[in-house]
């Protein structure tokens, strides 16, 4: 598959998740994935990939160095005074 339609095809699959998710914000995601995985379809082909290559663990991981990441820097930040978020870095 031509890169710009991979390109393309990812987009349009995220932002239709994140409309479905925002639609329905009382659902947990995990239904509404569940939902629209058609057994033996496509996304739990796809889903069966992520899952055995451990991809959960890895975005948790990601998440969680983020979140420390973005604490020491709101530490850093806060400790600068007003002047923070006007190009003053």
């Amino acid at each position: 598959m031509p890169r710009e339609v991979a390109r393309g095809l990812a987009a349009q699959t995220c932002l239709g998740a994140g409309k479905m998710a925002l639609a329905q914000l009382e659902t947990d995601p995990a239904i509404l994935r569940k939902n629209v995985t058609s057994p033996k379809g496509t996304t739990e082909a796809g889903i069966k990939v992520l899952d055995d290559s451990g991809a959960k663990k890895i975005m948790m991981d990601c998440v969680k160095a983020a979140t420390a990441r973005a604490d020491e820097l709101g530490n850093i930040l806060g400790s600068q005074g007003p002047s923070v978020g006007r190009g003053k870095l």
